[in-house]
């Protein structure tokens, strides 16, 4: 029904429009589909790549009918200029802002969205949500409207618009009033992979979201103050304000485990960015197949930035001082070049501390330009020909390699490891007698191929193997649980972006692992990143008041240093703590997840790693199905046995927590499990019910 025809009926006008932006973005779709391309391109690999790129547009234009298309609409009490209203949304938004689309007689009026979306005129009827337009939808209060005159949101019932919410921001007097619809928003049950908070990114989030590209930003966050959405859709207000940029140089999100990246995959995708790579740092690494283990004493030692200095000293200990000349025969002439001149030469490349590979590329021709210098002292003009076809030479080959070994980083890590004179003589003054041994294998491998190698050893190959060739720098990394890394693997990570920018997400309260960062200025040094900001997120939208309150008990003990978070949810949410008998403990665990799966929304069992087996065969047994991690929940198996080393980052509207004291036990060190446990209590967004038989942490009073 058009809007004209319902002037006394805002929502049936609020859905007239969106039914015509609904059929403007099937317009914009149609319009890419029927592209011919035939004679446009000069190849066929321009072919290829200009059809991969429509395919991309048409991907991205896709409506998707439980998705609104618009959640908000800002009404301005003057028009935004030309620049602020276009922001990259191809054009056409400061011409609307004057005349069209109704409510615009005095200043303009934009509906909000996730992308952008124009009629057949150019004109647009949605504006993307990183448009500067757009801005004042997260940020603008009463206290600074930011021009804005009415902020409107909308309710949405399975795709289909139902209400709708309006905040006059003009009364600077008038108290703040928490939106009904936002927090209805925030505390709906989500079932399958997490997705965008673009409706209700909140002002604090937004700065972070939107900070410049030149710079890399740290997120402090507490558990449900929705660091992880706020590094995603930080990632995409950067690709849509600087694509060109990163399109050349690229973008990488990096997260703990598949599991976690499975469950965060779908985010940029929604938001219409479907070109950014997600990986592990694992993968980063994996110059060798990882399968061997440390201990955890090994793993730390691995992990030290100390170990940098071991590897540089490696890498160059096969160069070599010269002992005789270099005579180069070209022709009917000889050229000598002396041992002392090429000592130079060697002394110099290794004073520059340039990479080793480039070096050992340098050597060679330094030595024939050498030799061009004394072909013109003897009258010949010899050009750059000349002088590759010297360094070429079988004689200044054959002294290259003598003099600066060609290194294969994978083969001097494992003589480190493996050969105690080769390790001492390199870790002198750096390493401890002690530490030495730790690192050392029991049992040296015969190959690097045979070996089996350890992920702190595939760290190293990587900082070996960026000494000799430099590590390709993509334009903007994310990297979430960041507090987990080990100094080594920071420095891979931040080899990755040494000419772009970062965006670190952590919380050091949730620090897992032995080698875990004490603080984000060490962290970041390691990164190369030492001036970024560091910003801290502690109001809570995901984790209920009472769960949280529950959970940052352990504060004092894990982390003494951090604010406790807050939960802005108004609802306390579900939540009990439950002692049985010991005999009646895996009863009691399904009985908590039977009550949790007669309500709404996803389910958690959380349990150590060594209960999960059973926990397995027990719910087979009452006849309840269940997901392993990483498994999508749907309407119809919203229950997940989550053991406790993979919960991170992971989130369910309901969560069972078994035996709170053997998620302690089953780590290395008492911080260390209260940790884990710390997590596994966090991850709940409508309830938490804990079930044990043996006594509490006695932090948890």
């Amino acid at each position: 029904m058009p809007a004209q025809q319902v002037p006394n009926d805002p929502l049936a006008r609020e859905r007239a429009h969106l039914s015509s932006s609904r059929a403007a973005l099937r317009a914009m779709r149609a319009d890419v589909e029927a592209l011919d391309i035939k004679d446009v391109t000069a190849n066929w690999v321009n072919a290829a790549v200009l059809e991969r790129q429509i395919e991309d547009r048409i991907t991205a234009l896709a409506d998707l009918a439980h998705t609104p298309l618009f959640f908000g609409r800002l009404d301005y009490l003057h028009a935004p200029g030309a620049e602020q209203a276009e922001g990259g949304a191809s054009g056409g938004a400061a011409r609307s802002a004057s005349g069209r689309g109704g409510g615009r007689e005095t200043g303009g009026r934009f509906y909000i969205g996730r992308r952008h979306v124009h009629d057949a005129d150019g004109d647009p009827m949605v504006i993307d949500w990183r448009a500067p337009v757009s801005q004042p939808f997260y940020r603008a209060s009463k206290k600074e409207p930011m021009d804005v005159r009415t902020r409107r949101r909308f309710g949405y019932t399975g795709g289909e618009l139902t209400a709708y919410e309006d905040e006059d921001l003009t009364d600077a007097a008038g108290e703040e009033q928490a939106s009904r619809l936002l927090q209805t928003e925030i505390e709906r049950p989500r079932v399958g992979p997490m997705r965008d908070i673009v409706a209700t990114i909140q002002p604090e989030q937004d700065e972070i979201v939107r900070a410049g590209i030149g710079g890399t930003v740290c997120v402090q966050g507490a558990p449900g103050t929705g660091k992880t959405a706020v590094g995603l859709h930080r990632v995409a207000y950067l690709l849509y304000a600087h694509r060109e940029r990163l399109a050349r140089t690229g973008t990488l999100v990096i997260g703990p485990n598949r599991s976690f990246l499975h469950y965060i995959e779908q985010v940029l995708p929604a938001l219409g960015e479907l070109n950014v790579a997600q990986a592990t740092v694992d993968d980063l690494v994996a110059h060798v197949e990882v399968r061997g283990e440390d201990s955890p004493a090994a793993a730390r030692l691995k992990g030290d930035a100390r170990m940098a200095e071991v590897l540089r000293r490696a890498v160059r200990s096969g160069v070599t001082m010269p002992d005789e000349a270099v005579v180069v025969v070209r022709g009917s002439r000889r050229w000598r070049v002396p041992a002392y001149e090429i000592e130079e030469m060697v002394r110099e490349l290794l004073a520059r501390d340039i990479r080793y590979g480039a070096a050992r590329e340098a050597l060679p021709q330094r030595i024939a330009h050498a030799v061009l210098v004394r072909m013109e002292e003897a009258g010949e003009a010899p050009d750059d020909r000349v002088q590759d076809a010297v360094a070429r030479n079988a004689a200044v080959k054959a002294a290259v390699k003598t003099l600066w070994p060609a290194v294969d980083p994978a083969k001097l890590v494992l003589r480190l490891l493996s050969d105690a004179e080769f390790l001492a003589e390199h870790a002198e003054g750096v390493l401890t007698a002690g530490e030495q041994a730790e690192v050392l294998w029991a049992k040296p491998a015969r190959s690097a191929r045979s070996a089996k190698w350890s992920a702190a050893d595939a760290v190293l190959i990587d900082e070996a193997a960026d000494l000799v060739a430099r590590t390709p720098s993509l334009g903007h990394v994310v990297l979430d649980e960041a507090q987990d890394l080990s100094p080594m693997q920071y420095r891979a990570v931040g080899r990755r972006c040494t000419t772009g920018s970062a965006t670190i997400l952590g919380d050091l309260a949730q620090g897992t692992t032995p080698w875990a960062t004490p603080t984000w200025a060490e962290a970041l040094t390691h990164l190369g990143k030492p001036d970024a900001a560091v910003e801290e997120l502690t109001q809570g939208f995901r984790v209920p008041r009472e769960v949280i309150a529950y959970a940052s008990r352990l504060l004092p003990a894990i982390a003494p240093g951090l604010a406790e978070a807050t939960s802005v949810r108004e609802t306390a949410g579900d939540f009990s703590v439950r002692e049985v008998a010991p005999e009646a403990r895996d009863e009691a665990v399904v009985t908590a997840c039977r009550e949790a799966l007669e309500r709404e929304g996803s389910i958690g069992l959380i349990a150590a790693d060594a209960r999960v087996a059973p926990l397995a065969e027990t719910l087979r047994t009452a006849g309840l199905p269940f997901l392993a991690p990483g498994e999508e929940t749907s309407a119809d198996s919203r229950l997940t046995l989550v053991p406790a080393t993979l919960a991170k980052g992971l989130e369910y509207d309901y969560v069972v927590l078994d035996e709170p004291s053997q998620v302690v036990a089953g780590e290395p060190d008492e911080r260390t499990g209260l940790r884990r446990l710390y997590v596994a209590l966090t991850r709940a967004v409508s309830g938490l019910t804990v079930v044990h038989a043996e006594g509490l942490p006695g932090q948890l009073g």
